[in-house]
């Protein structure tokens, strides 16, 4: 099966639509291929699997039971008990394989990874973390500016008047709805 979209454009789309770690500036989420992963890890066996008199650090494929297939990876925090054996402190691990019921490959969609991210995100019981997303538009000319810039100031003051202001400044006169005026 065919790539619907360049793993590029998915990347990009992840890092917009669930956000980056701030102290990395890694996307939150992205897409790999299985057999391009590898990993620093403390082993205790060579790659011919002999066992060492003392652990070595050795570059390792990621995904060995993972052949030919896109994995989804979510950045995490790497455990004090796994600390000593990688050797960064926050690493991606896989969250969805793309495969289907028999184990075969599929290609990434958006609409899938989509999904999966919301879903997990719904059982964690969190919201989705990115604060806030630009939209897919063209912000490189003056009427997509505008036109963001109009869109964000609807959001953040649409229900501004004149009125409201001067209520809420301490300018206005309020009269209750129930005042009668008294004739003299």
């Amino acid at each position: 099966m065919e790539l619907t979209e360049t793993i590029a454009e998915l990347n990009r789309r992840l890092r917009e639509h669930f956000g980056i770690d701030t102290a990395s500036f890694s996307p939150m989420w992205r897409v790999v291929w299985s057999d391009d992963q590898i990993e620093k890890r403390l082993t205790n066996y060579t790659k011919e699997g002999f066992e060492l008199l003392t652990p070595m650090m050795v570059e390792l494929p990621k995904y060995s039971w993972i052949k030919q297939k896109y994995v989804l990876e979510q950045l995490v925090v790497v455990p004090d008990m796994h600390a000593k054996e990688l050797t960064t402190k926050i690493s991606y691990e896989p969250i969805w394989v793309f495969q289907d019921d028999q184990g075969d490959y599929l290609p990434p969609k958006w609409e899938m990874t989509e999904f999966v991210i919301n879903a997990i995100y719904a059982v964690r019981g969190k919201p989705n973390l990115a604060k806030y997303k630009e939209k897919l538009t063209d912000l490189n000319t003056r009427e997509g500016i505008e036109a963001r810039v109009n869109e964000v100031e609807a959001q953040l003051f649409g229900n501004e008047t004149s009125t409201g202001d001067a209520l809420a400044h301490g300018d206005a006169i309020v009269v209750p709805h129930n005042y009668e005026k008294v004739k003299h």
